[in-house]
């Protein structure tokens, strides 16, 4: 009975000790199965080998970013705001204006010269600002208008007209009334001349090269009298000093009237004709102050202001 029991009891034995045998083999591969799970989600996770280089690259451009910094950082000398600088000459120029003034045009001539510093024979220019809206067909200006002193410059005239009148332009003064000669330098993009008169027959052959000569000025057009049937006369009146009046795009218009050089007479008569042109010439669609401003200079030198409501009656503008 002793060696039955004690048989009973080893068989319980063996029995518990293949149970724990086969414990430990489930555990050991449940273990196994977590870690292979783990190894699969570290090659595509934020801990896969991947990843890890990538953040180690981006802290080592952060490191040299921080070195680079530290290199710099010493603070870099403000700049320093640019102002104007004048010479001797220049100063001593503009105090001889007084900036609170709005001068006549009598005044302005006789100041004028006395401001120019230039070594040339400068050119006495007038800027007038008119309230206008250059976008709108009925408010631009362009005139002719012939200088009574003339301009103080020479300058050449083509004329594209038929062989009897291009003989008569060069009576009166064209420098170049060969229309084949003249043709030939527009399709070249060479221009020499300064002026192109024509008649309307010839217009027509201008057509195709307004692109270039409309940048350039050289664009005959009837309103500034340079597309007449009569060129002789248009060239006799650009020789004496007929100039082309026009609006820019700010509804300014710029234009010399002579020279430093000039007497104060015939630079004042030269003026007057400029202002009383412009004046005595208001586009229909104009409303308001129409002459908001005028200044006189010469070339390289400071501005006199003229007071508007002198030569047009309008109030000055706010």
């Amino acid at each position: 009975m002793v060696a039955k029991k004690d048989k009973q009891e080893e068989t319980v034995v063996q029995e518990e000790v293949a149970q724990d045998a086969s414990v430990e083999e489930v555990t050991e591969v449940v273990e196994e199965s977590t870690e292979a799970k783990k190894v699969a989600t570290t090659k595509a996770g934020k801990h896969s080998a991947k990843a890890v280089r990538e953040a180690e690259e981006l802290a080592e451009k952060e490191a040299r970013k921080e070195a680079a910094a530290e290199t710099n950082e010493a603070p870099k000398p403000k700049q320093k705001p640019r102002v104007k600088t004048f010479t001797k000459k220049q100063k001593a120029a503009r105090e001889l204006i007084d900036k609170d003034k709005l001068y006549s045009l009598e005044e302005a001539v006789e100041l004028i010269p006395k401001l120019s510093q230039t070594k040339f024979d400068a050119s006495v220019e007038l800027h007038i600002a008119l309230g206008i809206d250059p976008r709108q067909a009925d408010q631009q200006f362009r005139m002719g208008v012939v200088l009574p002193a003339g301009t103080g410059r020479a300058v050449r005239v083509a004329v594209l007209a038929d062989a009897k009148l291009a003989e008569a332009a060069k009576a009166a003064g064209a420098d170049v009334v060969d229309s084949e000669q003249i043709m030939a330098g527009i399709e070249k993009g060479t221009f020499d001349f300064d002026i192109l008169v024509t008649t309307p027959v010839n217009m027509a052959s201008l057509g195709r090269h307004a692109k270039a000569l409309g940048p350039k000025g050289l664009m005959p057009s009837p309103k500034s009298g340079t597309v007449t049937a009569d060129p002789a006369k248009a060239v006799a009146e650009i020789k004496k000093g007929r100039l082309d009046l026009k609006n820019d795009a700010n509804g300014i218009i710029h234009v010399a009237c002579g020279k430093v050089s000039f007497k104060p007479a015939d630079l004042l008569a030269n003026a007057k004709e400029v202002v009383n042109s412009v004046v005595h010439n208001r586009p229909s669609g104009v409303k308001g102050v129409y002459v908001k401003s005028i200044y006189m200079t010469a070339t390289m030198s400071p501005s006199v202001k003229i007071d508007p409501s002198s030569v047009s009656g309008d109030k000055k503008a706010s």
